[in-house]
């Protein structure tokens, strides 16, 4: 493991709107974005991930100057989207044009994209199977080639798909069908490593395996007691992280250590994005979570205070 001393100086380290709370562009419950901005600053870190679009200032300009001003940069975008529904393509791509223009516009080269989740977020319910067909997962593949390629040729920047529990890319055995089924030379692995988990996936054997499709990473932990509850009860993500399932390091899986000890193998520059869900949470609760959590990675090697990119 590297220690504090030698940080694995291609491993850069940032946090997300996640971990303040912040699921929606817009909700009463989730902490202002200034505040964000700010708290992110005084907790030490120097990159951020944008969030969901619109939560952050849209125009670029002012966006470059709410970042620039708090010392911070911007590590890449973050987008929603469904691959599997091919008559949703011009509707998702038109979205993902602008969050790409976005990105590139503040100077970052990797965008998050995130599937849609088959179980509401807040009640639990189902909207459609939990599997996806033989020709959907083809629609997926297709999908993801061309849509990696519109962003690496029109705005020099990464498609990063993001497995995410109640999606379906969540298990370990749906991440590698994606990742076989896709195009390295455009589409990559943004890889949480608590999504990972909660799937019933090893992050690390990801990592190891697939290190060409890994440069972007979320960095989270997982409570095993609340995903016991997630087997044993059916429990809908956003009911687990009502119960806590997302926990501050070490606590959890996996290992954050064993995570920062397989990256520093990659040769490769990479992203290491600390997202944890809070919501909803208290507007004082992220603030000193995101300190210790800086802390304690720092501890293992990860980060420091300002690094190039």
């Amino acid at each position: 493991m590297a220690s504090a001393a030698e940080p694995a100086s291609r491993l850069v380290l940032g946090s997300a709107p996640d971990s303040w709370g912040v699921w929606f562009p817009d909700d009463e419950h989730q902490t202002p974005w200034y505040r964000f901005l700010d708290e992110l600053a005084e907790a030490g870190y120097s990159w951020l991930e944008i969030g969901p679009y619109g939560y952050l200032p849209t125009d670029p300009d002012r966006l470059a100057d709410e970042v620039g001003r708090r010392g911070l940069r911007v590590s890449g975008g973050t987008v929603f989207g469904a691959l599997h529904r091919a008559d949703a393509w011009d509707g998702m791509l038109s979205t993902v044009r602008k969050v790409a223009e976005l990105t590139r516009a503040v100077g970052a080269h990797h965008l998050v994209f995130i599937p849609p989740m088959y179980r509401d977020e807040k009640t639990g319910e189902y909207s459609e199977s939990p599997t996806l067909g033989e020709d959907a997962w083809q629609t997926v593949h297709r999908g993801a080639n061309e849509l990696g390629r519109i962003l690496r040729n029109d705005y020099d920047v990464r498609l990063c798909l993001h497995s995410h529990a109640d999606s379906h890319i969540q298990s370990q055995s749906e991440i590698e069908r994606f990742l076989d089924g896709t195009d390295p030379d455009y589409v990559s692995l943004c890889l949480d490593t608590g999504h990972v988990a909660y799937g019933g996936g090893d992050a690390v054997d990801l990592i190891r395996r697939y290190s060409e499709r890994v440069d972007y990473v979320h960095i989270k932990q997982m409570d095993p007691d609340v995903l016991a509850q997630v087997a044993e009860e059916n429990l809908s993500f956003g009911e687990a992280v009502k119960r806590g399932v997302c926990v501050e390091p070490p606590a959890g899986v996996p290992a954050p250590a064993s995570v920062i000890d397989a990256l520093s193998e990659v040769d490769a520059q990479v992203f290491v994005i600390v997202e944890q869900d809070l919501y909803p949470c208290d507007f004082d609760v992220p603030k000193p979570i995101a300190v210790r959590t800086r802390k304690y990675l720092n501890s293992c090697g990860l980060g420091a205070r300002y690094q190039k990119a």
